[in-house]
């Protein structure tokens, strides 16, 4: 076992406390450091003398040309989405002209002006922000003192054009911003712009976040261009404000900022928050190209053009960058925050990257008398370099050399081989990867589909076959026939808004493709045909085993109802041969929310476990027949909380078990994935093989150790569960917490960070508050008889051991 260069213990003053609903001393005072530093940027008023004018000053260095034009199903189908449990008459779709928004046309914009970046800018007067802010809130979507909820969901969809803005947009929870793919619209600041950043997704009402950070779950920010080139390049500009946690996302955004001398401008704000995953971004010109700050990060496939400074990060614990390409910036990441005696950054993971005509690559405040010891951790692997003098920069200099070279592989930190700690600085073997998780040399990877390229004839909607989705009525039929019926014809099975009882299971054939409408839709399983423990049946079956063949889901959630003892809300046989299969953006969330039966008044927190608050077997177990498969920004959970009680009240749901994987073919991607509050495991690995991790996450059930795991599920054996019963036996402490990471009889692991946290004791967390005793429970990451298991950067929170081998300890 190679439990490579790892961030050990991360910044244990920084890793104290944390969860959906705490505050963590230390990382609250670095983000309240970082707000007054950035304070300009929060509370940003143009200059007196700013007009609303639209024309570009200084221009960006790079242009992003219009797209095609070519028409988007999504906006010309009929939609007849619904909220089941939402206000009467809610309205979920809304498209912004619809509420007044302008938005300059593509027709108009051949026969108009353009600015310096080749956008269309129109007659430059019209200020759609009142309009597209009005179609955000109609309804009573949550906004502003509203804590948070599932019953208002929006998807604010703009058409292709050009939007003029005086002012924030400001994203609702659970509200999704789409643009049209094919052309996607901008967004463009005046240059008389107040606020903070064109897309302010949780303002600063007051001192405070309007959601605390952490807390904010659901939302999409996808197909747009963010212009500030308007807006003087001495200002304290900001293109999108994002502090978000879980099942989030921004994909396919270009940043078109300041790229004159001396320009401010930043593109991408990020202070707080536990995510989630962003994609395929394009920042040109800026100070920062993006300034983040978070618990954990997945980022994949951004380019960084002519910014001072394409990353600059302000903490973190354990940060993934994969496929970034950085040219022509001064400075690549910046990981130096807080210098030597005091750095926040704790881990970061650059592989599958280039950074072309800059100077400094990386800068680090790391050396091997830094404080925190383990914090400034780092990982280069396969990371190509073009006319970069110095690949890495420490507090004294020179670390790495540049030039134009690969790096294969190169790090700083802490290293267990498998024994440790060993205090390095330098090159080092690469993974040896397997050929059948790579495209090329890197990593295989692949974007969310949005299946742009149909037309709405091609187009099979849910409640076109009968589908109410108003969580009451029994859809099983209707969405089977529906399923098949587009599966059998080629089509995209669209899954409109709305929540879809069903009462058996829901079988998806080879062949199919499933959209949900942007995290609105939801499949909820009810009954008592999922209520058996010792018969489990899925709720979404992808396959049967021996069957081959590829599907693709995007953008659904998966629950249950009430008691669903023997429900497995996700069960994948599918094997698949070439292009892999995929899940991009389906969820589980098992309690926590209005219809699901499992809140506050049925699940208060502290409640011995009962029969109707057990409600799941299995969030997602991929079979021993299953291969081929690609997971990206999937969350896993059992809610700790009611999303729909105003003070997020924490309540106690009991799951069995997160995610199992038992391939034996493997070849399988998890990119940016989170399983919390499962009881005996949140990831198992049982006799599969190559299997490739970005940044996973987990958290330990609140309850435990009342009651201790397995309570209320039994072991079983077929399955390879833990047996606590027998690990356990004679030891003291909290042994028989859930492990967060499990391996057993598995060859070729290659995770490139991993956070694992335990921050409570039976709802207490004096075993993770500052000063405290770090033991929450014994252990959290367990290797047993595999082979060829490599992580980077693993990072755990409230566990006396980090790592154990073989039921050693190796780690703490």
């Amino acid at each position: 076992m190679r439990l490579s260069e790892l961030a050990l213990a991360l910044v244990p003053s920084l890793l104290l406390a944390s969860g959906e609903k705490l505050d963590i001393p230390v990382v609250d005072a670095i983000v309240q450091d970082v707000t007054q530093k950035y304070y300009g940027y929060i509370h940003y008023h143009a200059p007196a003398n700013a007009t609303n004018s639209t024309t570009s000053r200084g221009g960006s260095s790079t242009q992003s040309p219009l797209a095609s034009g070519q028409a988007y199903w999504y906006e010309d189908m009929a939609h007849r989405g619904v909220s089941a449990f939402g206000p009467s008459g809610f309205v979920v779709y809304r498209n912004v002209k619809d509420y007044g928004a302008r938005g300059m046309s593509r027709e108009r914009c051949d026969c108009e002006s353009s600015n310096l970046t080749g956008h269309c800018i129109g007659d430059g007067t019209t200020d759609d922000t009142a309009a597209i802010n009005s179609a955000i809130s109609a309804g009573g979507t949550c906004g502003r003192g509203c804590t948070s909820s599932s019953t208002t969901p929006a998807v604010i969809y703009f058409p292709e054009g050009t939007y003029i803005l005086s002012s924030p947009i400001n994203q609702a929870y659970y509200t999704q911003l789409i643009g049209n793919p094919n052309n996607p619209p901008t967004l463009k600041a005046t240059g008389g712009f107040n606020g903070f950043g064109v897309i302010d997704a949780d303002p600063y009402y007051t001192q405070n976040l309007n959601w605390g950070a952490t807390n904010v779950f659901y939302r999409q920010i996808r197909n747009f261009v963010i212009d500030t080139t308007a807006v003087a390049s001495s200002s304290s500009m900001n293109g999108i404000h994002w502090p978000t946690a879980q099942a989030t996302s921004i994909q396919n955004v270009v940043f078109e900022l300041s790229a004159a001398a001396g320009t401010q401008h930043v593109g991408l704000f990020i202070e707080s928050g536990s995510a989630g995953a962003l994609m395929d971004l394009t920042f040109n010109g800026g100070l920062k190209g993006a300034a983040l700050g978070n618990q954990q990060y997945t980022m994949r496939n951004l380019v960084f053009n002519n910014a001072v400074t394409a990353i600059s990060m302000f903490w973190d614990w354990s940060w993934a960058y994969k496929s970034i390409s950085i040219n022509n910036c001064q400075v690549g990441i910046d990981i130096s925050a807080g210098g030597s005696s005091a750095q926040t950054v704790g881990s970061v993971t650059l592989y599958d990257s280039s950074i072309t005509n800059t100077p400094v690559g990386v800068l680090t405040a790391w050396d091997t008398s830094s404080v925190p010891s383990t914090a400034g951790s780092l990982i280069l692997e396969n990371v190509v370099l073009q006319n970069v003098p110095t690949a890495v920069k420490g507090p004294s200099g020179t670390a790495l050399a540049g030039g134009s070279m690969t790096i294969s592989a190169w790090g700083e930190g802490h290293s267990y081989t498998p024994n440790g700690p060993a205090t390095f600085q330098g090159s080092f073997a690469p993974n040896d990867r397997p050929a059948s998780l790579l495209s090329g040399s890197k990593y295989y990877e692949a974007s969310k589909p949005q299946f742009e390229d149909l037309s709405t004839s091609q187009i099979v909607s849910a409640r076109s076959f009968g589908a109410t989705g108003n969580g009451h009525t029994d859809d099983t039929a209707a969405l089977q026939n529906a399923i098949n019926s587009a599966a059998g014809a080629g089509n995209l099975f669209f899954l409109d808004a709305g929540t879809y009882l069903v009462t058996s299971t829901i079988h998806v054939p080879p062949g199919a493709k499933i959209a949900g409408e942007f995290l609105t839709s939801i499949i909820m399983s009810s009954g008592g045909f999922f209520n058996n423990e010792g018969s489990p049946q899925p709720v979404i079956q992808v396959g049967t085993p021996g069957q081959t063949g590829t599907v693709q889901m995007v953008d659904l959630i998966v629950s249950t109802q009430g008691a669903q003892a023997g429900a497995v809300l996700i069960e994948w046989n599918l094997a698949t041969s070439g292009t892999p299969s995929g899940m991009w953006d389906v969820h589980t969330r098992i309690g926590g929310f209005t219809g699901s039966n499992l809140q506050v008044a049925q699940c208060p927190a502290s409640a011995q476990p009962s029969a109707g608050c057990t409600a799941a077997f299995m969030s997602l177990h991929i079979t021993k027949s299953a291969s081929g498969l690609y997971l990206e920004n999937n969350w896993f959970w059992t809610a700790d909380h009611d999303i729909d009680d105003p003070s997020n009240t924490q309540i106690s749901v009991f799951t069995g078990r997160g995610m199992l994987i038992e391939s034996t073919s493997g070849t399988i991607w998890l990119s940016g994935t989170a399983v919390e509050h499962h009881a005996l495991y949140q990831y198992q690995l049982s006799g599969t093989q190559d299997i490739y991790i970005a940044q996973a996450q987990t958290e330990t059930p609140y309850y435990q150790p009342n009651p201790s795991a397995p309570a209320p599920f039994s072991v079983v054996p077929s399955l390879n569960d833990p047996n606590f019963a027998s690990s356990c036996a004679g030891q003291g402490g909290n042994c028989a917490d859930a492990w967060g990471f499990r391996v057993l009889n598995t060859k070729g692991v290659y995770m490139y960070g991993g956070g694992f946290y335990s921050f409570f004791d039976n709802y207490s967390t004096a075993c993770s508050n500052t000063g405290g005793s770090e033991n929450c429970q014994d252990n959290i990451v367990d290797v047993e008889s595999s082979s060829d298991i490599n992580i980077y950067n693993l990072n755990t929170v409230g566990t006396t051991n980090m790592a154990t081998l073989n039921g050693n300890p190796i780690a703490k």
